[in-house]
């Protein structure tokens, strides 16, 4: 299975966090999965973790990439159909990067892993 990552199942899983539902803790722990990092998740955990409201082992730049690297995720670039696909979107979400996933997510045909309900409420398969 293909899947993308949001941002915050990406740090659950990276941190352990019990939040992390069995299903994406499965989903995510299969080796046969192709699971995909975007890069608006990377710009997202820069700024948060630029301005304090998360605290990272290393710098984001060392920490990001080496989790992927540690865990096999395939970098997913920010391309300009991703960007103006967020232009379709109801305004469920008023979070850019959400929005932009939700993007990712409808353009590249991935199910978005998020156990955000607002997520849920577009027209993408959400894997919670």
């Amino acid at each position: 299975m293909r899947a993308l990552l949001d941002t915050h199942v990406f740090l659950w899983w990276i941190l352990d966090q019990p939040r992390l539902s069995p299903r994406a803790r499965d989903l995510i722990s299969d080796g046969a999965n192709e699971l995909f990092f975007s890069a608006a998740s990377g710009w997202e955990i820069a700024i948060k973790a630029q301005l304090g409201k998360i605290e990272l082992p290393d710098d984001p730049l060392k920490f990001t990439l080496g989790q992927l690297e540690i865990n096999a995720l395939t970098e997913l670039p920010v391309r300009l159909v991703h960007a103006l696909q967020v232009a379709t979107l109801p305004a469920f979400h008023r979070d850019p990067f959400d929005r932009l996933l939700v993007a990712q997510s409808q353009v590249e045909h991935l199910p978005l892993v998020s156990a955000d309900p607002l997520v849920a409420r577009y027209d993408v398969q959400v894997i919670w």
